[in-house]
């Protein structure tokens, strides 16, 4: 997946770091701190531990660049950010099939292994940050699309993604440039 160029920093800023908080390990919620940002955010089922592999609802630790963001132009303006972003099209998926030779990386529907469409009918994915968990080097079955998107309401589990309400992505992208990354600890 190509992505525009960033748009241009007003003022330069150092690499930011994003810190997942949760209640305990197992908890499927927490906070996404940033300078004086504490946002209320959804994690995996799971909890926050190694991930184990391919659907099994873990938000995985370590650390994880934001490649990029995805946006839905039909619902919401371009979010402006540092990140290159780019405009989700109908026919863009993700695959992830453990097998298969693009497993964890985007595809264009159709695509005969299975794969998560990622223009939705719900609002989930009006917003996806792109985070670099298992892309480079990818390791096939160890857990694929690993994303910042929107939460449901009352901050139900995840899959194993971030989940932040629309408010809060909005004002985060706001603050994000090249370089910076998610902790999960």
């Amino acid at each position: 997946m190509t992505f525009a160029a960033p748009q241009p920093a007003r003022k330069t800023q150092g690499v930011r770091q994003l810190i997942l908080r949760g209640l305990s390990r197992a908890a499927s919620q927490g906070k996404l701190c940033v300078g004086s940002l504490a946002l209320p955010c959804a994690i995996g089922r799971g909890g926050r531990l190694p991930k184990r592999g391919e659907g099994d609802g873990i938000t995985p630790v370590g650390t994880w660049a934001i490649r990029g963001v995805l946006y839905r132009a039909d619902r919401l303006r371009r979010p402006q950010t540092r990140l290159p972003v780019r405009a989700i099209r109908r026919d863009d998926g993700w695959c992830d099939a453990p097998g298969d030779r693009n497993y964890n990386r985007a595809v264009r529907l159709p695509y005969g292994a299975s794969h998560e469409r990622l223009w939705r009918g719900g609002h989930l994915y009006d917003v996806v940050g792109i985070l670099g968990y298992n892309d480079i080097p990818r390791s096939l079955g160890r857990g694929s699309a690993i994303f910042m998107h929107l939460a449901r309401s009352g901050y139900k589990p995840t899959q194993g993604c971030i989940a932040l309400s629309r408010a809060d992505m909005v004002k985060l992208l706001r603050c994000l440039g090249p370089g910076d990354r998610v902790v999960v600890s």
